[in-house]
This record gives C-alpha cells, sequence and structure tokens, in this order.
C-alpha cells in the first residue's frame, strides 16, 4: 500500500488518541525509555511522556517528524523500516518498552527481544485480515492474520491478546521480556 506519508501527515490530525493496547497496557511498562516504531505524529509516544518516560520515535515521514521537533523528551530518528539500512539503524535501546501500532513488519517484529530490558514490554496493535476483507484488500500484506500474534517472537513470552471488533477488526498482543 504505497503512501505519500509526507502528504498523509501534512493534513493528519495531532488530537487522536494512543492505541488501544498503549491505553489498556501501557501503565505496566517499566519506567525507562520507550521505542516507538512508525510513530506518526506521536500519539503513542506523547502516552508514555506524559508518564515520564523518554521516548524514541523512529518515523520516515519527515513532516511528521518536522511535526514533532522540539518536542521535550522525545527523541527522532527518520528511518524507513523497510528500507537499507533498516533495523540495523534502529536504535539499539535498551527500552522498557516498544511500541509498534498499526504498522505492520513481521521481520521487524521477530527481531525486537534484544532490544528489551528484562521485564520490559512489546505492544503491538493493527488491523486483522477480517478488515482487510472489509476494506476490499484481501491480498495486502499490512494487516495480520486471525491469531497470528498469538506467537511470540523469539525471546519474548505472551502476557496478552485480544481480537475482534473495535471500530473495525482490530488484533493486538502484548509480549513480555522474561
Amino acid at each position: 500500500m504505497p503512501r505519500d506519508w509526507d502528504a498523509f501527515y501534512r493534513n493528519a490530525r495531532e488530537d487522536r488518541p494512543p492505541a488501544f493496547v498503549v491505553r489498556a497496557y501501557g501503565p505496566f511498562v517499566p519506567q525507562g525509555p520507550v521505542l516507538d516504531l512508525a510513530g506518526g505524529l506521536g500519539r503513542n509516544a506523547d502516552y508514555f511522556l506524559q508518564r515520564g518516560h523518554p521516548v524514541v520515535l523512529v518515523e520516515r515521514s519527515r513532516e511528521a517528524l518536522r511535526r514533532l521537533s522540539g518536542t521535550p523528551g522525545l527523541t527522532l530518528v527518520a528511518l524507513d523500516l523497510e528500507g537499507a539500512g533498516a533495523p540495523e539503524g534502529l536504535p539499539q535501546g535498551p527500552f522498557a518498552g516498544i511500541v509498534m501500532a498499526y504498522y505492520v513488519n513481521r521481520p521487524l517484529l521477530q527481531g525486537l527481544a534484544p532490544l528489551l530490558l528484562p521485564g520490559g514490554l512489546v505492544l503491538v496493535e493493527g488491523f486483522s485480515r477480517k478488515e482487510a476483507l472489509r476494506r476490499g484488500r484481501p491480498q495486502s500484506p499490512f494487516y495480520w492474520e486471525g491469531e497470528e500474534l498469538l506467537t511470540p517472537p523469539p525471546g519474548l513470552a505472551l502476557r496478552a491478546f485480544g481480537e475482534g471488533w473495535m471500530e473495525g477488526y482490530r488484533v493486538y498482543a502484548v509480549y513480555l521480556r522474561p
């Protein structure tokens, strides 16, 4: 689904609430820095900043990064998570939490455990394949398969999972680094 993300963020609202998984499980992220992958305009980063966590937000859109520039406690990293230099270009942490909301990158998800502190959490949320079908995009790779997130990435343990209708068919998972 190629998209002009700069154009998208040029007109996007900044007042959107954080993802459900962040609102529900963010309080369980231990104190320490949080990594927000494909963080957009920082709706999830803002949640953690308000709770005293320093946040590193990774985003490829120069427009989104421009709009977030100067936010106290927020470190911005310009990186295309699907391009050359990723995942090598990711900040190495260690992080108390990692957020991957509405961004599907299966290989990246599989390699997140080494970036987490012991006891740290990975919070994942996105649309499910049912939503792809509802939107007429049955072949799109940008949706999580049914129950796909039940299998934790290497080095992580599943702590929470949910799937169903939440103003669209959505799925979330919370993983813990033991």
